[in-house]
């Protein structure tokens, strides 16, 4: 569809071949590119530092979950109760905006989707419990290793298929996000980019205040075709880093779902 002409793509409709093929959309992206490029960049900053943090925050609390803590049954009987029901949007806006006070910055992108949901915390906590041996963890205590250093230093490094499992799912989370923009972000300036295809998805106007000065006077905005092109652009980086993790995802999600 991105590479199809856009009266072409009006009037055939898409196909796998385009039936005129054009790149007037990625010329008329390639022009703004400084609306775009921007929310590329806030969207990379915000998947690499929730996944980063996601990551610590599920790896430590199911790796928590394992051991026989007071209160530790209560945590995990939230963590579950968690993946039945929510606070709600209400409730969850008034928080960030009221109290947490994220609103108009860029944790409003990153806190609200830290811990993804509690099946990641339940898998990651299956995984360590059938796949890091005991006696490992045992013997390393017994050594006079604390629990921190056992965490860091063995159950992490074992911990990798799943690791990137989550890994992978929180990354593809982060980068699909257009929901907490929509509710916390009206600065034009922290929009990412899937945030901007859905404003161009709602509103082609959004983009059509510059179609003169892009496409020529007169010239028709490739207002079909371009929705096309954003979502291919914000599609690739997924599309290339996916393969690299396909092996860790298969394993991951068969070892990490056994329940523990």
């Amino acid at each position: 569809g991105s590479f199809t002409d856009n009266a072409a793509a009006v009037r055939y409709g898409y196909q796998f071949w385009p039936k005129e093929f054009s790149l007037e959309a990625y010329r008329f992206i390639l022009a703004q590119w400084d609306l775009i490029g921007m929310a590329y960049g806030v969207t990379i900053l915000v998947t690499v530092i929730g996944t980063a943090v996601s990551l610590l925050l599920v790896s430590t609390l199911g790796y928590g979950l394992t051991q026989k803590i007071p209160g530790g049954k209560v945590i995990l009987f939230m963590v579950v109760f968690t993946m039945l029901f929510n606070g709600g949007i209400v409730s969850s806006y008034m928080i960030y905006s009221n109290i947490i006070q994220i609103k108009n910055t860029i944790w409003a992108l990153i806190v609200p989707n830290l811990l993804l949901n509690g099946f990641t915390v339940v898998l990651m906590r299956s995984y360590f419990v059938q796949n890091v041996p005991p006696e490992l963890l045992e013997a390393a205590e017994i050594d006079g290793a604390g629990q921190l250093r056992i965490y860091w230093k063995i159950a992490l490094p074992l911990s990798a298929p799943i690791m990137a499992t989550i890994g992978l799912l929180t990354a593809v989370s982060y980068w699909n996000d257009w929901t907490n923009g929509l509710y916390y972000i009206t600065d034009a300036n922290l929009h990412s980019i899937q945030l901007l295809l859905n404003k161009i998805n709602n509103n082609i106007q959004f983009l059509a205040t510059k179609a003169g000065e892009i496409v020529g006077a007169g010239a028709p905005l490739p207002s079909v075709t371009v929705r096309m092109t954003i979502a291919a652009v914000a599609i690739v980086p997924v599309i290339i880093i996916y393969p690299f993790f396909q092996k860790f995802f298969a394993k991951g999600i068969t070892l990490g779902g056994v329940k523990g």
